[in-house]
């Protein structure tokens, strides 16, 4: 464990680093490091030296044993890594490392800047790494100059400086939060999405009014000036599910409220919502549910 804090020649660094234990690990995620610096204009980068492992080699390219967020607010510099090619950071992005890949960053010397870093390992980013929801490609977010994050990040230190019992479950939570805020701000405010967004609330909106299915997803493609291709890839990159299965679920949504709150037949239901015969309907909502229509009801009437 190593921890510095300064603010001589102009230094303002603050920075832990953790022994993590195995019951630590068995908890799903562990926290290895955490710390912030305030980078003058000028000063050489980084402002100390740091354990063997996290320090950057001459050639300015280091690989690290675990994942670390990286969340600038204030001034700009550049990050490169294996998988992502060098890109200009500024205040309001954050970058992710992987571990085993090399990357490299740095402030620039004519405005320094303010950084803020979790370092954070175990099977529960593993797997959410695996399932795609981060990917070494897409490691640079813009998620603007966030109060809450920033405090999280400084929650989060102020929390390993004492080293309570019990600590790192609260700071693994903490990270797992942080990691939860960034995948949303990316998946909802990133180039771009304020107009996909636009579109896809606008289909939304097309579809609960027309529930039955009058419009083709097609023509309500057209209509918003976008083509199916396109709507329906995005559609699933935004919301996790298709056009159609979207349009599956408001069906099925509908069609519970008719089983719970009205004395409309199964036939009339499934012709309310436009199905081909009543087999269909039945098919579709056991496939659903688990239960045929009829059971749905019932048990919906009994516990009521």
């Amino acid at each position: 464990m190593k921890e510095n804090s300064t603010s001589e020649n102009k230094k303002v660094e603050h920075f832990k680093y953790l022994q993590v234990s195995p019951r630590d690990k068995s908890w799903g995620l562990a926290v290895t490091t955490a710390g912030f610096q305030h980078v003058h204009p000028g000063e050489t980068y980084p402002l100390s030296s740091h354990p063997d492992g996290y320090n950057f080699p001459e050639n300015k390219r280091r690989t690290l044993n675990e994942y670390q967020l990286v969340y600038i607010t204030r001034g700009s510099g550049y990050f490169e890594s294996a998988s992502c090619s060098r890109t200009k950071i500024e205040a309001g992005m954050m970058f992710m490392l992987f571990p085993g890949e090399w990357h490299t960053f740095a402030p620039d010397p004519s405005t320094g800047w303010d950084d803020h870093w979790v370092g954070f390992n175990g099977s529960f980013i593993d797997s959410k790494i695996e399932a795609g929801f981060l990917t070494f490609k897409n490691c640079v977010f813009k998620v603007g100059v966030d109060e809450r994050i920033i405090n999280t990040y400084h929650e989060i230190f102020d929390i390993i400086a004492d080293e309570k019992k019990g600590f790192q479950q609260i700071v693994s939570s903490l990270t797992i939060s942080l990691l939860g805020r960034v995948y949303y701000k990316d998946q909802n405010h990133s180039l771009g999405d304020s107009y996909i967004m636009r579109i896809i609330n606008q289909a939304k909106v097309i579809m609960k009014e027309d529930m039955v299915g009058n419009r083709s997803l097609e023509e309500i493609a057209a209509s918003l000036n976008i083509s199916y291709s396109l709507f329906r890839r995005e559609f699933k990159n935004k919301c996790g599910i298709s056009p159609g299965q979207y349009r599956q679920e408001l069906k099925l949504a509908r069609a519970k409220e008719l089983l719970y709150s009205t004395n409309l037949s199964i036939a009339e239901i499934s012709a309310k919502l436009h199905f081909e015969c009543l087999g269909q309907f039945s098919t579709f909502f056991k496939k659903k549910t688990g239960v045929p229509p009829l059971e749905f009801r019932k048990r919906g009437t009994k516990n009521n």
